[in-house]
């Protein structure tokens, strides 16, 4: 098969796959909400939030260390066996220094930095998720340099079952005792979950041929220099990127217990929003995946290649369409997102969050993009630099504006890190790859149409409370006709303003990838 037919085909299945693991793991939380309540949503952001300086110590490196060496092991035409084995020896050291870190940690954490000792069991519980999950890490980048995403799609679906077949079990028989027991049910659904995980791609890996014993395979082939120098600065940066999150993270529930005067209502606030509302916004950019798969390549491939022209007209698309689709989810939102969280999570104050952050979706999503095309150009560096700043100044708004403000001055924290990742992003990309600005193009347009399929929302909207809705078939109707005639606005307006031409270019290189395939 045609290697770009190959990429083609990957590509479809990495963005399907992620679409349901995506709406899996939002059924999940719609679920989890039900069980543990705002309090209890907040404290499990709280422990996830921990638990990942943790993960990252344990994965982050092995994850890209594995994926670049298996593929140079292939282009040197050495195997894979040996390196396979040699990675999964260093995942599993990585995996257990975690693991036993956070066993030990556990107690001093809950209490110190988390501020709340129900987080310790959960804690204790997450632990010996950590080797399995490096192991599994090792296995899968092997798997990515080898082209073959099946195992790693069959195993992540499993996963996500099992994770939340043993949570919701726990939850039956936990929950009732409090949030601390609820928190621990679902986390050991995380751990069984990479357990099972680890076992499938394990198996997935014994069975296939590039990993096979080669008689005439090097007994080393990679050095630790190769290792290392891949390894300890990826490792580095996302333990420092996770550690500031995790400050800022247990830093908010404290400055909003001094604003409402409660610590149960702080972290009630707090998982409205982190655990509810937030997931929500982010949902839809899932969908950005067949774009940021078809594109980033080519961005990569035009940089290197000193194709200016190409690489600006690349950058330009991207930028477009992903303002087009970011202002579409945001205008859904604004118009649809009170009802939605009520109809999902029975809570106004989530419906608000939603209402109040969907006009910073278009940042937002643009920031995320932009950073994948930065990485893209070779720009990594600076995106870490100024993600680290963003944290540092997210920090301090936590401290200032909190205790006076209360979760308005969190709403106005996020709206202003987006606007600043965003703006220091997308200036550090355009100076870089000498592309000039349109901004009338990628956020012009798209706003005049998200205008009018507002306007069109919100008399819907308006039309529809005549009717009220009571039971949930009811709720989701009105949801799905308010959603799609506010969608249809917005492409109608859209489709002249510019989205057309740019969703013609996307498939036109699709089909040409497939033409060449054949």
């Amino acid at each position: 098969m045609d290697r770009r037919r190959l990429y083609l085909q990957n590509a479809a299945l990495l963005t399907g796959s992620g679409l349901v693991l995506r709406a899996l793991g939002m059924g999940f939380r719609v679920v989890l909400a039900a069980y543990l309540g705002s309090e209890g949503m907040g404290l499990y952001q709280l422990i996830l939030a921990l638990y990942m300086v943790f993960v990252s110590f344990a994965t982050a490196g092995i994850n890209v260390a594995s994926a670049r060496l298996a593929a140079q092991s292939l282009a040197r035409g050495s195997g894979m066996a040996e390196t396979l084995r040699g990675l999964c020896f260093t995942a599993l050291g990585f995996g257990t220094v975690a693991m036993l870190a956070q066993s030990i940690l556990a107690a001093p954490c809950a209490r110190y930095l988390l501020h709340d000792v129900r987080a310790e069991s959960a804690l204790l519980i997450l632990a010996p998720s950590l080797p399995f999950m490096a192991v599994s890490g090792a296995v899968r980048g092997c798997f990515l340099a080898a082209r073959r995403v099946q195992p790693n799609i069959t195993a992540q679906l499993i996963e996500q079952l099992v994770r939340m077949a043993v949570a919701v079990a726990g939850l039956r028989a936990l929950a009732q005792w409090g949030a601390g027991y609820g928190c621990a049910a679902v986390l050991l659904g995380n751990t069984v979950s990479e357990g099972v995980s680890c076992g499938i791609m394990l198996a997935f890996a014994a069975r296939t041929p590039e990993f096979r014993a080669r008689p005439d395979a090097p007994l080393h082939p990679y050095t630790r220099k190769e290792l290392y120098d891949i390894l300890w600065p990826v490792e580095g940066s996302r333990m420092l990127a996770s550690a500031l999150q995790a400050a800022e993270s247990s830093l908010i529930p404290c400055t909003l217990t001094l604003y409402t005067g409660s610590r149960a209502e702080a972290m009630a606030q707090y998982g409205s929003l982190k655990g509810m509302a937030l997931p929500l916004l982010n949902f839809p950019f899932g969908l950005l995946g067949s774009l940021a798969v078809l594109l980033m390549p080519e961005i990569t491939q035009a940089h290197i290649e000193g194709q200016t022209a190409r690489l600006n007209a690349l950058l330009d698309r991207m930028l477009r369409l992903t303002g087009y689709f970011s202002m579409l989810a945001g205008t859904l939102f604004w118009v649809w997102g009170r009802p939605l969280a009520q109809l999902l999570y029975h809570s106004p104050e989530a419906g608000f969050y939603l209402e109040t952050l969907a006009p910073a979706m278009p940042l937002m999503y643009l920031e995320s993009m932009v950073d994948g095309a930065m990485k893209g150009i070779g720009e990594q560096k600076a995106a870490f630099r100024y993600s680290v700043w963003d944290a540092v100044l997210r920090i301090g708004g936590v401290a200032v504006l909190l205790p006076r403000y209360g979760m308005r001055g969190f709403l106005a924290v996020i709206l202003l890190s987006s606007l600043y990742t965003c703006a220091a992003n997308t200036g550090r990309l355009l100076l870089s790859s000498g592309t000039g600005h349109a901004f009338r193009r990628w956020l012009g347009a798209p706003l005049l149409a998200a205008a009018a399929a507002g306007a069109a929302g919100r008399g819907v909207r308006r039309a529809l409370t005549g009717f009220p809705a009571q039971g949930l078939w009811e709720q989701l109707a009105v949801l799905t006709v308010g959603g799609m005639v506010t969608a249809i606005v917005f492409l109608l307006a859209a489709l002249p303003l510019g989205l057309w031409e740019e969703l013609r270019a996307v498939l036109r290189q699709a089909k040409t990838g497939k033409n060449r395939g054949k």
